[in-house]
């Protein structure tokens, strides 16, 4: 019988140590030397730790202090070269970390991390978008997507469609696995987004049969044919809408004496106006596809005005307008929560690792947002925490395997190193913690945690489990 799910499931130490269980399950390759999982640990560890390079990442790897720390923060026994590395990932198939995905997104729900983070009647607002992430007229592999410029030169790139749940009243987001935008083996055509998005949503719906979900995404998925994938998997949406591209439903909408006009006033001086009509045909060839119109103008004080459109399939009405609208606009946490944060705050989303002649480009992108995922949901933890100080305790567990005893006599101490060695920020509030701790070590020898004592009670109280 396992253990009850507690809240310590959701700290750094608790999600580490579930990644390291599932990829422990990975089957190895014969003739390797160093554990795949500890090649795959070392990858979050790269980008949890927000390395700049592989090559910094190889450098610090060689001091004691930073192997100590990779141990206790990530379980790795050994980390590999930056040449094995390399190679030993690019043969992985990245479908292999799919199921991380599922774990994680499963422990954050269990430990009612996803509390409040429902939308719309039990429904979760899931956004999807396409990113770049690699691109070189030199680097490439057989996977690469290729344009061809008129001067004869030709640019190999990766893209990838990403998939977070999203609030519009949180910051976090929670990744769920993205799907990679690549060439299929033997083809000349490249892949793109909307053949993407039917595998993401086909895994994920087979993943997560019973989550309740609200897909947003732009204008480009306002087709019929992914409304109707959308229909068929059970997902709720709401798709943006331009009137360039959809010139019948917005005359039709104009033309209807059903359409309704609301215009609501807020405390802050903003004018928000709405014209909504439900069951109007989504075009002409689709007439029998019937969507429920929205569109909205935001007036601000400075005279600036905003313009929006969507079309969904939850019925409109004159009390849900605010709420479907904020929905609706969530969708930009994708892009700025999300791919701006991997581009611009430390984990180096553009930078090439390493590229491969298989899929290191892949799996290492599929690493970081990993690691993004985890860092999400400390982000949360903390935030939880600074509310409620009384449950600070339950956010940090220290693995079995990093305690061993500081002497021959005594009782067992934690072997804690000062994180000095990962100079690219604590990838966690616990690693902030325990380095904290850490640097307190010669105010007296009194026994304690690693011989630390006169730690304040906050830091005590993580530590302290």
């Amino acid at each position: 019988m396992s253990a009850p799910f507690s809240r310590k499931h959701l700290s750094a130490a608790g999600l580490l140590s579930e990644a390291r269980r599932l990829f422990a399950r990975i089957p190895e390759q014969s003739g390797c030397d160093i554990a795949l999982v500890d090649h795959l640990m070392s990858g979050l560890a790269l980008f949890g730790l927000k390395y700049p390079s592989l090559l910094q990442f190889e450098n610090d790897r060689r001091e004691e202090a930073t192997r100590a720390n990779l141990k206790a923060l990530y379980g790795i026994e050994r980390a590999p070269s930056d040449t094995c590395f390399r190679e030993r990932l690019d043969e992985l198939d990245p479908r292999h970390l799919r199921p991380l995905y599922k774990a994680l997104l499963g422990q954050l729900q269990r430990g009612k991390g996803l509390e409040g983070f429902a939308y719309l009647d039990g429904h979760y607002l899931l956004s999807l978008d396409g990113t770049g992430y690699f691109s070189s007229q030199k680097v490439h592999c057989a996977q690469c997507a290729e344009k061809h410029h008129r001067n004869g030169t030709t640019t190999y790139y990766h893209q990838m469609l990403g998939a977070v749940l999203v609030h519009p009243g949180h910051k976090e987001v929670f990744a769920l696995a993205p799907e990679p935008i690549l060439k299929p083996d033997g083809s000349k055509k490249n892949d793109c987004e909307r053949n993407a998005a039917k595998r993401l949503l086909a895994d994920l719906r087979r993943e997560h049969p019973h989550l309740k979900l609200i897909v947003v995404e732009d204008a480009l998925a306002s087709n019929a044919p992914h409304i109707r994938h959308l229909q068929a998997l059970d997902l709720r949406f709401i798709l943006g809408a331009k009137q360039s591209d959809h010139t019948f439903l917005f005359d039709w909408v104009e033309a209807t004496a059903q359409t309704t006009e609301v215009t609501l006033a807020d405390e802050a001086g903003f004018r928000h106006r709405f014209r909504y009509l439900n069951g109007a045909p989504l075009n002409d060839a689709n007439f029998e596809l019937e969507v429920n119109f929205l569109e909205y103008w935001e007036y601000a004080p400075d005279a600036t005005v905003t313009h929006f459109a969507w079309v969904t399939d939850i019925l409109i009405t004159d009390t849900n307008l605010m709420t479907l609208m904020r929905g609706a606009r969530a969708r930009w946490k994708i892009e700025n929560e999300t791919f701006n944060t991997l581009k611009n705050q430390g984990y180096q989303f553009e930078h090439n690792f390493g590229h491969g002649q298989q899929n290191l480009s892949v799996v290492f992108a599929m690493l970081m947002m990993l690691a993004f995922l985890v860092d999400q949901t400390q982000q949360l933890c903390d935030l939880e925490t600074s509310r409620r100080p009384r449950c600070a305790r339950n956010l940090f567990t220290v693995p079995d395997e990093t305690v061993s005893p500081a002497s021959t006599e005594g009782p067992s101490r934690l072997q804690l190193h000062p994180l000095s060695a990962f100079p690219h920020g604590y990838p966690t509030e616990e690693a902030r913690l325990l380095s904290l701790a850490t640097s307190r070590r010669k105010s007296t020898n009194t026994p304690g945690i690693a011989g630390v004592s006169k730690v304040s009670p906050g830091i005590a109280g993580a530590l302290d489990m």
